[in-house]
């Protein structure tokens, strides 16, 4: 009898998964009528739900051609199509900005000009299985935008952070529990050596 719950109990969560996945792509609202974030859209239905939810811009996080096909499955064909399918309108904005799990100075840099402009909103940010890179740009978002400590967005990426990807001691997790904010920023400070000038001796 055990045995048999345990099984329906994983039928369930499996049917969850691919409910997300292909019905609702993990589309989640992270700040109302500004910003959200989502797996992968059906190329053939992406401009229909991003038009019904009033998204201008569109982020794409994935990253072709890494080993790591669990977190970074996504294949350049699939990139293209969505992209050449937003081409095709001129309501939607598509702005490629590959990343790994962990994103570089280039991505960041990317991804907060995006950002500043606000004729780019509403935005939607995703991934592959909108649950890593597109949670942890969502909760740089919060930090950045709206003020959010480093410790609430990154609890804010899962229900329970812990034994995730997202815990500290964990790549996405140490990240954002170490990032510092743009505004937080000290200053460069460039030191400049001043040659000093021998004494001006008066011939007599």
């Amino acid at each position: 009898m055990k045995r048999l719950h345990t099984k329906n109990f994983l039928k369930t969560l499996s049917l969850t998964k691919l409910y997300h996945k292909y019905v609702t792509y993990n589309f989640r609202t992270i700040s109302k009528g500004k910003v959200y974030k989502s797996g992968v859209i059906n190329p053939d239905k992406i401009v229909d739900f991003l038009t019904e939810h009033n998204i201008k811009s569109v982020i794409d996080l994935r990253l072709p051609g890494t080993s790591d096909l669990k977190n970074n499955p996504e294949i350049t064909t699939e990139v293209n199509a969505e992209k050449l399918a937003l081409e095709k309108t001129d309501t939607i904005t598509y702005f490629y900005n590959g990343t790994k799990q962990i994103p570089k100075k280039k991505q960041l840099k990317s991804f907060f000009k995006i950002m500043d402009n606000p004729n780019n909103y509403p935005v939607l940010i995703h991934c592959h299985h909108g649950v890593g890179r597109a949670k942890l740009f969502s909760a740089l978002y919060r930090i950045e935008y709206e003020g959010w400590s480093n410790t609430k967005a990154r609890k804010h990426t899962r229900f329970i952070t812990k034994w995730s990807s997202f815990a500290i001691g964990k790549g996405k997790g140490d990240f954002l529990n170490n990032y510092i904010k743009r505004t937080d920023k000290q200053p460069t400070v460039i030191k400049l050596k001043v040659k000093k000038k021998r004494p001006f001796k008066v011939a007599t």
